[in-house]
C-alpha cells in the first residue's frame, strides 16, 4: 500500500488479498473502529452504485477537489434524496423558511447540494450508532440549514448570526 501526493492509498491486488486472508470475517482492524460486521459491509456494498477510482496525479488540487466533489459514497437514497425540500420542511416559521431559502441558494450556487446531502447521511449514521459529536465549531455555526442538518448545535437565527460569516 502506497499514498500518492494527495494522500489517497493506493491499494494493489496483493493488498486486498492479504486483507481478506488476514481478516476472512471482513472486520476492520484499524484502531479507530472495534470493527465491521459482514452484514454492515454487505449493505453498503448493495448501496454503493459507482466506486472511486484511483485518479492521476498529473492534475492540481483543485482540479483534484472539483472532481471528487460529486463522488461520495452513500447510500442511494441519500444520493437521490431532493435536500433543499428536506430542509425547507425542517422549518416552522416563515422566518426560518426564509433564511434557508436564501442558504440554499448561495449552497446551490456553490454546487454544495452533494455535500449537504453527505452531512445528511453522516449525522443519521452517527445518530443510529450513537456517536457522539461536538456542539459546533467555526464559521460553520453561522449556517441555520447545518443546524437543521444537525451538523451543529448553535442556532443562529436566535443568535442572530449572519450566514456571511460561513459561506465567504
Amino acid at each position: 500500500m502506497i499514498k500518492d501526493q494527495f494522500s489517497q492509498i493506493i491499494l494493489e491486488e496483493n493488498d486486498i488479498i492479504n486483507h481478506l486472508m488476514t481478516n476472512p470475517e471482513h472486520k476492520l482492524t484499524s484502531g479507530l473502529t472495534k470493527g465491521v460486521d459482514v452484514s454492515m459491509v454487505n449493505e453498503i456494498l448493495d448501496n454503493v452504485t459507482e466506486f472511486i477510482e484511483y485518479q492521476p496525479t498529473d492534475i492540481d488540487i483543485k482540479t483534484f477537489d472539483h472532481q471528487n466533489q460529486t463522488k461520495w459514497l452513500m447510500p442511494v437514497w441519500y444520493k437521490e434524496l431532493d435536500i433543499a425540500a428536506w430542509v425547507l420542511t425542517q422549518c416552522q416559521t416563515q422566518e426560518q423558511l426564509q433564511r434557508c431559502g436564501n442558504e440554499l441558494i448561495m449552497f446551490q450556487e456553490r454546487d454544495l447540494f452533494d455535500l449537504l446531502r453527505y452531512l445528511k447521511y453522516l449525522v443519521d449514521t452517527m445518530r443510529e450508532n450513537n456517536i457522539i459529536w461536538g456542539v459546533g465549531r467555526g464559521s460553520s455555526v453561522a449556517s441555520y440549514v447545518l443546524f437543521l442538518i444537525g451538523i451543529h448545535r448553535i442556532d443562529s437565527m436566535f443568535y442572530n448570526l449572519s450566514i456571511d460569516e460561513f459561506l465567504r
